[in-house]
């Protein structure tokens, strides 16, 4: 018997919540409008996190949605993000994105950064 598959990606009701409320705060939007996530080089540990609010989707991302929020991952970026679950998370230290990613050997203190 095997193991059913883990999803490509999620999030969690908390983040599809906070992706919603910052998308309200623009000006205008519209039905593709949604969160960019992304895997970019740099940052102490190697490669680095992106969030970035997006009006359109490039041609080659590919969709995650919960309860109306959209998040777009580019092709290079899921091959990092892979089994990652997106949430947020509000500590003493601050508030913001967090990507729970499977395939982060190491990460730095801000959690911003990683390396596999």
């Amino acid at each position: 018997m095997s193991l059913p598959e883990a999803p490509a990606f999620s999030l969690t009701p908390k983040a599809a919540e906070k992706i919603l409320e910052a998308l309200r705060g623009r000006p205008e939007t519209n039905t593709r409008t949604g969160l960019r996530v992304g895997v970019r080089g740099g940052g102490c540990s190697g490669l680095s996190y992106v969030f970035e609010l997006c009006d359109e989707p490039r041609p080659t991302d590919t969709l995650f949605e919960l309860s109306g929020a959209r998040v777009y991952i580019d092709p290079k970026s899921l091959l990092f993000l892979r089994g990652s679950r997106l949430d947020f998370v509000q500590t003493l230290m601050g508030r913001g994105f967090k990507l729970e990613n499977p395939k982060a050997q190491q990460s730095c203190g801000c959690g911003t950064s990683f390396s596999v």
